[in-house]
């Protein structure tokens, strides 16, 4: 009740940089507990607990955007409070991703190979899919995008089923784009030859834009696909679906969906042919 009762909806979303040091801090006590309680299982066990303190959040906010649906009517209008969610979720989880990347590097090596066991058996499956002599870029990017809009299908199916369980995909990437991170940083940091302080705060920057230059748009059609399915599926809880204003939901779900699939495509293409120029 403690970490949850932190923040509400109408407080994110006009204090959205709060959202950082709120995941941060959610993320912080989800890696130490998961270690002391549920140390063979931490890396499953950290992305639950991290979850289970959003889920309150996440299900204020679907439901206020629903109310927004009913009431607005001009889209653009609605769009706009959308971006505001977007908005303060994108900070939650940039919070999410510094405190996951900064315990990976921090931590002693062979609590991070328990902590990050999950993250990185995927990180090793997704690089065995996508890498290989003869692969043309168009193919990766077709390959990177099927998954991508493969993800989003997840969010939007979880948020719809579940609520807010939309949030549970996103932490779960959240957990394996910092084992990439932090990841990156070690090797940098191993290059480099020098564990000084200083050559950390150089390199955690970049460790960063290497994953974000393209995570950026990608996770904001997450959260879109997220917001979209569960709109639809607070509509269907408060029975909205039998008023003649469920159009609009409906065309409101559509067009964030729309809108998700371009940033998708836009992600997408800036990890092909735009990340790897500068990494």
């Amino acid at each position: 009740m403690v970490l949850e009762s932190l923040i509400n909806p109408f407080k994110a979303e006009n204090k959205p940089a709060r959202m950082f040091f709120i995941g941060f801090l959610y993320a912080t006590v989800a890696v130490f507990l998961s270690i002391w309680i549920f140390k063979s299982y931490s890396s499953l066990v950290m992305v639950f607990l991290t979850v289970i303190v959003c889920v309150p959040l996440m299900y204020n906010t679907l439901k206020s955007e629903e109310k927004k649906d009913m009431v607005i009517k001009q889209e653009r209008k609605l769009l706009s409070e959308h971006k505001k969610v977007l908005f303060f979720l994108m900070f939650l989880f940039l919070g999410f991703l510094v405190a996951f990347s900064i315990w990976y590097i921090v931590l002693p090596a062979d609590l991070v190979e328990v902590l990050f066991s999950s993250q990185r058996e995927t990180i090793d499956a997704i690089n065995s899919r996508i890498t290989g002599g003869g692969i043309s870029s168009i193919s990766v990017f077709i390959q990177i995008l099927l998954n991508n809009t493969k993800v989003m299908m997840f969010c939007i199916f979880f948020a719809f089923f579940y609520g807010a369980g939309a949030i549970f995909i996103l932490t779960w990437n959240a957990t394996v784009i910092s084992a990439a991170v932090g990841t990156f940083i070690k090797n940098k940091i191993a290059e480099i030859g020098s564990t000084a302080v200083h050559h950390y705060f150089h390199v955690f920057p970049l460790g960063i834009m290497r994953y974000m230059i393209h995570g950026v748009p990608e996770i904001g059609a997450y959260f879109i696909g997220g917001m979209a399915g569960g709109i639809i599926s607070v509509a269907m809880v408060n029975h909205d679906l039998e008023s003649d204003k469920f159009r609009n939901i409906i065309f409101d779900a559509l067009n964030l969906f729309f809108i998700g699939m371009l940033l998708l495509i836009i992600g997408s293409l800036i990890e092909v042919y735009i990340t790897p120029v500068f990494f």
